[in-house]
């Protein structure tokens, strides 16, 4: 078996084939594992480029940190919450402010149990998820008709998950609202633990245990099936051989491989359009000024749309879905960040432009309007004997890493996929207590 893509869903999968007495080639663009989960060092301090957080209502990766003795950290929260309104930025409690913000999201939710009442199988109620799929999230924000100084306490959350409010389904919010348990409270917290030792640590763990040939620095250029046999060649012209293979790199990056026969129309059109977010850009901000914990949400159109230090001591971590906004200008990301905290002292910053990445094009899949009904069943199907994996095209946590290993695990045909995850009574990982109250969830990454 050939898997092209050692991200968490090619991990998984050749994970799970070895297990079964398969042997793996295992095929992967970068000079690293992991995809779109990287672990790094910037100035002394461990960071995440990629993706970040996981949480107890994850079951795949939960069981995976578990699996593998990964201990589990939580960030503290922020000390203050500072919050755009019509005359400018404000400085809140974070409890008060998140109060408000619980009475302004939760009716944006209104219906989403009875869309979505078995929300790891998205097309249960078909015909009525039909009815909602065409809406953006813009769509939505319209039918509430909130006056602007209540809209604009939304629209950074709309604008970051969606790529922009126009362009993300409204569905997919519905989705994972369910996913994380239909309250405000829940999803507010979703994102407040993550693996102590980096998500590469676990990335690490998988490899290990699949114990695959890996050659990395092997971008694929072509897939040729022919005979019973799938071929695949790399940009180096280097050809491999097998009964099937697995594609596990991101949807938006299938157009870039060459297919034959080519891929049937929904997966052309599906990597054309694009799942992951377009113009997705992560920055790690070393600031001087402020120094406490805080969390900075921007309306949409701000270059930075949300920021924040979630630990004392540590750097800050900060998103922005703006096309415009050049992160390799220095000017342009000090611009960005005082003009939501104007007294703010940048020292340094590093910043992961995920649309810049030929491996990506994008990241942090988000469906657009119409692909969950029209798409997404028809992009899990295999082509011929080249099967589909990868957090883009999960049925549950699209998006997370917990759909990433969701992914791997159906495509490798696991059973673990049916069955509930209960923590161990012995050996388990220490889970920190935390008050979820003061959280803000910041993003799948």
């Amino acid at each position: 078996m050939i898997i092209i893509g050692a991200g968490l869903a090619g991990l998984t999968a050749a994970r799970e084939l070895r297990h079964k007495g398969r042997r793996v080639l295992l095929l992967e663009a970068r000079d690293r594992i992991g995809g779109r989960t990287w672990t790094d060092t910037w100035r002394g301090q461990q960071i995440e480029r990629g993706g970040t957080w996981v949480d107890q209502r994850q079951p795949h990766i939960w069981r995976e940190l578990h699996r593998y003795r990964i201990p589990i950290m939580a960030d503290t929260g922020s000390a203050r919450a500072i919050l755009p309104t019509v005359n400018g930025f404000q400085e809140y409690d974070p409890g008060e402010a998140y109060a408000r913000q619980a009475e302004l999201f939760t009716p944006f939710f209104d219906g989403s149990q009875q869309i979505f009442p078995r929300p790891y199988e998205p097309l249960y109620r078909e015909g009525l998820v039909r009815r909602f799929d065409g809406l953006s999230l813009r769509d939505r924000l319209d039918q509430l008709n909130y006056p602007p100084e209540d809209e604009i306490r939304l629209t950074s959350t709309t604008a970051l998950f969606g790529g922009s409010s126009q362009r993300g389904a409204l569905t997919m919010l519905q989705q994972w609202w369910e996913l994380a348990g239909g309250t405000f409270d829940d999803f507010h917290g979703l994102n407040t633990y993550r693996p102590a030792t980096g998500t590469a640590s676990l990335a690490r763990a998988l490899l290990a245990d699949a114990a695959p040939t890996l050659l990395l620095n092997s971008p694929v250029a072509s897939v040729v099936q022919r005979g019973g046999r799938v071929q695949v060649v790399t940009r180096a012209g280097r050809r491999f051989t097998a009964p099937e293979v697995i594609v596990a790199i991101p949807v938006n990056v299938w157009r870039t491989v060459e297919f034959d026969p080519p891929l049937p129309g929904a997966h052309q059109l599906a990597s054309t359009q694009g799942i992951g977010v377009p113009h997705e850009k992560k920055l790690w901000l070393d600031l001087e000024q402020p120094a406490d914990t805080f969390i900075a949400e921007a309306p949409e159109g701000y270059p930075i749309c949300i920021m924040g230090r979630l630990n004392e001591g540590q750097h800050v971590v900060a998103f922005s879905v703006e096309e415009t906004f050049n992160v390799n200008h220095r000017s342009q990301v000090d611009a960005a960040v005082q003009a939501v905290i104007p007294n703010a002292r940048l020292a340094a910053y590093t910043a992961t432009d995920w649309y810049a990445d030929e491996f990506a094009l994008g990241v942090g899949a988000f469906r657009q309007p119409f692909q969950l009904t029209t798409l997404h069943r028809a992009i899990q199907r295999p082509h011929g004997r080249v099967r589909f994996a990868g957090g883009d095209i999960a049925d549950g946590w699209s998006g997370y890493m917990d759909g990433a290993i969701e992914s791997g695990l159906r495509v490798a045909g696991s059973p673990t996929l049916s069955r509930p995850f209960v923590p161990p009574s012995t050996g388990a990982i220490a889970v920190p207590a935390v008050n979820r109250k003061t959280y803000r969830s910041l993003w799948q990454l």
